[in-house]
Parts: structure tokens; sequence; C-alpha cells
């Protein structure tokens, strides 16, 4: 398994990661070409592949000190292999790399298993939004401090 920056030739497999994993939620494949391409300068997108195929990626964005996890998606065949964990190390590696102090992020409430993920890897609970999803579900925000900054104290891994 490789994670690696993700290129133009991408940019199908990612679309289909999106409609695969996040329905109506997905991003369309133009929105992935602006992003993979450059034309979302604080947008970066990593994938994860296993023998040459596209199985999984992630999406971030860097502003100054806050990145913001946007997507983490792996195909159904590959998930519990250590791909996701594999995608947020990656995540939060261009993260402080590029000066963030914290990682936040977005999880539907009713995703216990998303939940269980993200915390076990130092993510807390900040915030909620409801009726964040189309389906009106609510999204609980998450946080995890980089060691400095931003909350260090009370995460600081």
């Amino acid at each position: 398994m490789t994670v690696r920056p993700a290129g133009a030739d991408d940019v199908l497999a990612i679309a289909e990661l999106e409609r695969a994993n996040l329905g109506d939620d997905a991003w369309s494949e133009a929105l992935v070409e602006e992003g993979v391409t450059g034309n979302l300068p604080t947008v970066r997108y990593l994938v994860a592949q296993v023998e040459g195929v596209v199985v999984g990626h992630a999406t971030a964005s860097i502003v100054d000190d806050v990145a913001e996890l946007q997507r983490i998606a792996v195909d159904a065949a590959h998930r519990r292999t250590g791909l996701a964990s594999q995608l947020l190390d990656a995540v939060v590696g261009a993260a402080q790399e590029g000066g963030a102090d914290r990682v936040l992020l977005e999880v539907r409430e009713d995703n216990a298993g998303a939940l269980g993920f993200y915390a076990a890897r130092g993510f807390v609970e900040v915030d909620r939004r409801r009726r964040y999803y189309r389906d009106g579900t609510t999204a609980v925000v998450m946080r995890r401090s980089l060691g400095r900054g931003c909350g260090a104290s009370d995460h600081g891994r």
C-alpha cells in the first residue's frame, strides 16, 4: 500500500470513491478535478494505492494554522486494513508541514465507527452542527491538536 499526492490521472477513481462512499454528499468529478489539478490552492488530495489501483483517498484544506480533513474514503473491499489510518497519518503530516497546529473535521453523529476511529487517534468533540448533512443529520465537529498552539494542553498528539 502506498499513499501519495493525487494526480490528474486519479480524478476518475477519486470521483468513483466519492459516489460509492458518500452518496448524495459526494463531490462531483468536476470539483474533484479542480482540487487535484491545483485550482483550489489550499486543498490537497492524497490517494492510497494497492497494487497500482486507487482504493482510497483523503482530502484536506490547509490554511495558516488550521487544517480541515474534508474527506477520507476507502473502497469497501479494503476497509479495516489500515488504509484509513495511513491516509489520516499522511494528512496530519501534510498539516504539520503546512504549519497547522490543529486538524478539524466533521463526522455524522450517527456514524459510530467513524467517531470511534477519530477518537482513537486523538480527536475530541468540540462542537455540533445541527442539520449539517442533506438528510438533516447533525455533524460532530472534532479537533486534534498537533502539539503546539490550539488546544495543545488537552491532546498534544
